[in-house]
């Protein structure tokens, strides 16, 4: 009987489970620590760029964020390649033409370093309606690569986000929609000008802070107050608890602006299944009450 190979491909993509080793506090430590190695410079579009000012940031993210929301990468991804793009222009001035394509760049070193399925270098042309060529990206990969000095594996908030669940012991059934709606100010944060000069940590803590104050403790099976659970996380980041929570009303001021801009430019439409059941797309700024 003649000898066969049998090639089994899962549908879905298989990724690595949580190592409880990450969550010790010393690796929390080290991550505080390395931080500030990474953190972009706030004044780039003043002392940097030329031709680049802050609502041309905010459109290039958020398109960014809508290319990995269609190509259902991790949530590691997108705050990865934002830092990556805000380290590169506290650097170099860009034309204001070829902004896409370094947020295309950005998005394709990230998708390398978390993805086991990279974002395709022909599938960003598209989504940029082809306004780059695949030579112009790759040159532009080099480039980037050079002025970061090939260190990109940055720390963003996403990376204290495990650490900071864990430390409230939310029950386990609510652990997922605290960590989708976090994963969602993380987001919004990340497109937003205001927070680029804030530790990752705080934006984290406060993003937190900001989802569990939003679900209501008491509805999530937390014994303790919202005010508490600042007062814990500012303690775990070594922080001022009042600059926590002036971080926390920053952000839900800024998700209350967001919705009352998507209210007024859109029609809602309802969700698919397939839509619903996205397992790395953040939770939806509609989907909030506040």
């Amino acid at each position: 009987m003649e000898s066969r190979l049998l090639c089994w491909e899962p549908e879905k993509e298989l990724r690595a489970q949580a190592d409880p080793v990450l969550l010790q506090s010393r690796v929390l430590e080290r991550l505080l620590t390395a931080q500030e190695r990474y953190t972009p410079s706030p004044t780039y579009f003043q002392c940097v760029q030329r031709e680049m000012h802050p609502y041309m940031r905010k459109m290039l993210t958020s398109w960014m964020l809508e290319v990995c929301e269609h190509q259902r990468c991790g949530e590691q991804v997108f705050p990865l390649a934002v830092n990556c793009l805000d380290r590169f222009l506290s650097l170099v001035p860009v034309e204001k033409r070829r902004l896409q394509l370094l947020g295309a760049t950005c998005l394709l070193l990230a998708s390398k370093l978390k993805e086991s399925q990279v974002i395709t270098t022909e599938s960003l042309c598209m989504y940029s309606d082809y306004s780059f060529t695949v030579t112009e990206l790759r040159s532009m990969e080099l480039l980037v690569l050079n002025k970061l000095k090939w260190d990109i594996e940055a720390v963003t908030p996403r990376d204290f986000l495990p650490y900071f669940l864990a430390l409230l012991r939310l029950p386990a059934e609510k652990l997922q929609q605290v960590r989708k709606h976090a994963e969602t100010f993380i987001a919004l944060c990340t497109t937003d000008c205001t927070f680029i000069a804030l530790p990752p940590s705080l934006v984290a803590a406060a993003s937190l802070a900001a989802a569990v104050n939003g679900l209501r403790p008491e509805k999530l099976g937390i014994a303790y107050s919202s005010l508490a659970i600042t007062n814990y996380l500012a303690q775990a980041i070594h922080c001022d608890p009042n600059i926590l929570s002036m971080c926390q009303e920053q952000i839900e001021a800024s998700l209350e602006s967001n919705l009352q801009q998507v209210e007024r430019n859109q029609v809602p439409i309802p969700k698919t299944v397939e839509e619903i059941e996205r397992a790395s797309t953040p939770t939806d700024v509609l989907d909030f009450d506040l």
